[in-house]
Parts: structure tokens; sequence; C-alpha cells
């Protein structure tokens, strides 16, 4: 595996920010755009897979990146529950529910990959270099 110098890099980090994108644009273009609790809540969740994908590689240490990536698989757990709320309140139809609660699955085998990969390296991070 190549090494990664920007969280940019992390295909992790690009899917989870196409799904925030397919996520934003749901709460623009439908009714969910007015059920402002639930709208502000997936957008916050689907947000915050990238975010903490993004802080925990900017930490320069595995432990805390670990740490940081499990916080993005929950939230990617709590955009999937929540899809299904915004499809019980009829802003989209079943299959579109279906192909992205499926895709945030995926992305959640994904980073608990990372995760395992992670787990496996011994290199703790720039942060724990002896000086």
């Amino acid at each position: 595996m190549a090494t990664i110098k920007r969280f940019e890099d992390l295909e992790i980090w690009q899917e989870a920010r196409r799904l925030s994108k397919v996520v934003i644009g749901i709460s623009k273009s439908t009714p969910l755009k007015n059920d402002f609790k639930l709208r502000d809540q997936i957008k916050g969740s689907s947000g915050s897979v990238m975010d903490n994908i993004a802080e925990g590689f900017e930490r320069d240490g595995n432990l805390e990146f670990r740490q940081f990536l499990s916080i993005a698989k929950a939230s990617a757990g709590e955009s999937r529950s929540q899809l299904y709320r915004v499809f019980d309140n009829d802003y989209i139809t079943d299959v579109e529910a279906q192909r992205l609660t499926a895709e945030y699955e995926t992305l959640s085998r994904r980073i608990a990959n990372f995760m395992n990969y992670l787990n496996k390296k011994d290199f703790k991070g720039n942060k724990f270099k002896e000086k």
C-alpha cells in the first residue's frame, strides 16, 4: 500500500464525501428540507463520517486515527438509521433508501477493514517517534 500523505487521498474519505453530497442533495430537493430536525440530523451524521476520517488522519498517530475511524463508522450507521426515517416519512423512494443504506453499509465495512489493516501495523505515528 502506498503511503497516503493527505486524507483527501483516502478512498473511504472520498466515498464518505460523495455520500454526504447525496444526502445534502436530498435535503435540498425533497420535502425533507422542511423537516428541520431530521434534515439537520442526517446532514450532520453524514458529514461526521468524512470529518472524523479527516480529523483522525491529521492526528498523526495510528492509535488516535483508529479511534476516529471507529467514530466515523458509527456515524455511517447513524446515517443509515436516519435514512430509514427519511424513507418512512416518504421523503425518498424505497429504491433510493435501499441503494443508500447499502452504500453506507459498504462504507462501514470498508472503514472496518481499514481499521483492521491499521491494527496490524507497528507504526504508531509521527507524534510517537523518539526525538
